[in-house]
C-alpha cells in the first residue's frame, strides 16, 4: 500500500471517530477498508496508458491524419526515410517502440509524430532541406514528442474531457470501441492547435543531442530552422506550420543559448549527402 493510499485512510479514520466518545473497531474496519477501495480507484484512474494502448491511439491518429494528406506513392523515398528515422530511433530510451516513418504527399512544409511511434514528413519540407544531418534533426525533434508523450498530455489537459484518464484500463484491441474513437476524435484535434511551446522548445534541445548521438551534424534542425524563419510568412505551405509551432526565430535564439560552442566538435557526416541527393531528385 502506497503512503498516498495510507493517509487517506488515516484522514477516514480520523474524520468517522472524531465525533465517537467510544473506539468503535468494527465502523473503524468498516471506514477504512472503504479508504482503501477509493484510493484504489484513485490510483486506477491516474494509472497511465499501456505501451499497446499509447500504440493503438497514435495508429488510429495517425489514419485520421492520412485522410488529410496521403502518403507519397514513392516506395523507394518512404524506405529511405524509414531507414534513417528507424537508425535515429535506435539512440533513443525507446528503441524498440514500432517506429515507423512516412512522407506525406503534400506540398505543406510540415512534421508531426503520433503517440506510439508513428512519424510524418511533408514532401514539401523534404524538397526544402540539403542534406541528410536536416532530415534527421527534425525526425529527431518529433521523436521527442513521442518520448516525451507531449500529445499524452495534452489531451490529459483537455477541458472537455479526460482522455487519459478514460483510457486507463480499457481494452482496446476491439473495433468500434466507443472511448478509443473519442481519444482518437480528440487527439487529431490537438493537431490542429499545436503543442505547448514548451514542448516544442524540449523536442528541440532533446532532438538535437538524438541526431548527435546517431552521428549526424548537430546543426542539421538549426539549418532547418533558419530556412523556415527566412521564408515568405505569407508562403500558404508555412501556415499550419507557423500556427502550431513557436516562431522559427525564438527557436533558434533558445538553441543558440543552450549549444553555443558546444557541439563545435561534432563533425558532419558528408557520406550521406550523395545518398540524400539522389533520393531527393526522385520527389516530384
Amino acid at each position: 500500500m502506497s503512503n498516498h493510499q495510507v493517509k487517506i485512510i488515516s484522514l477516514a479514520l480520523v474524520t468517522a471517530l472524531s465525533g465517537c466518545a467510544e473506539f468503535d473497531l468494527e465502523k473503524a474496519m468498516k471506514v477504512g477498508s472503504d479508504a482503501v477501495q477509493v484510493a484504489q480507484k484513485v490510483q486506477e484512474a491516474n494509472k497511465p496508458l499501456t505501451e499497446p494502448q499509447e500504440i493503438q491511439l497514435g495508429r488510429g491518429i495517425a489514419s485520421n491524419l492520412l485522410g488529410a494528406s496521403p502518403l507519397l506513392n514513392n516506395a523507394q523515398v518512404q524506405n529511405y526515410v524509414n531507414q534513417v528515422g528507424r537508425w535515429v530511433s535506435l539512440h533513443t530510451e525507446r528503441p524498440d517502440l514500432p517506429w515507423q516513418f512516412g512522407v506525406l504527399d503534400s506540398s505543406d512544409l510540415n512534421a508531426f509524430a503520433t503517440p506510439g511511434g508513428t512519424i510524418f514528413i511533408t514532401k514539401g519540407l523534404m524538397k526544402r532541406m540539403n542534406n541528410e544531418s536536416e532530415l534527421a534533426g527534425v525526425l529527431a525533434h518529433e521523436m521527442v514528442h513521442v518520448l516525451s508523450k507531449h500529445h499524452l498530455a495534452a489531451l490529459q489537459k483537455s477541458a472537455k474531457m479526460n482522455i487519459a484518464t478514460d483510457l486507463a484500463g480499457q481494452a482496446l484491441d476491439s473495433k468500434g470501441n466507443p472511448i478509443l474513437d473519442k481519444a482518437i476524435k480528440a487527439g487529431t484535434e490537438v493537431y490542429a492547435k499545436g503543442l505547448d511551446k514548451d514542448d516544442e522548445f524540449e523536442a528541440d534541445r532533446k532532438g538535437i543531442v538524438i541526431a548527435t548521438r546517431a552521428g549526424y551534424d548537430p546543426y542539421g534542425l538549426p539549418a532547418v530552422l533558419q530556412m523556415l524563419d527566412s521564408a515568405n510568412a505569407q508562403d500558404s505551405s508555412l501556415a499550419l506550420m507557423f500556427k502550431t509551432h513557436p516562431a522559427p526565430r525564438d527557436r533558434l535564439n533558445l538553441l543558440d543559448q543552450i549549444m553555443a560552442n558546444r557541439f563545435d566538435g561534432y563533425t558532419a557526416p558528408t557520406q550521406t549527402d550523395k545518398r540524400f541527393n539522389s533520393e531527393l531528385a526522385l520527389l516530384k
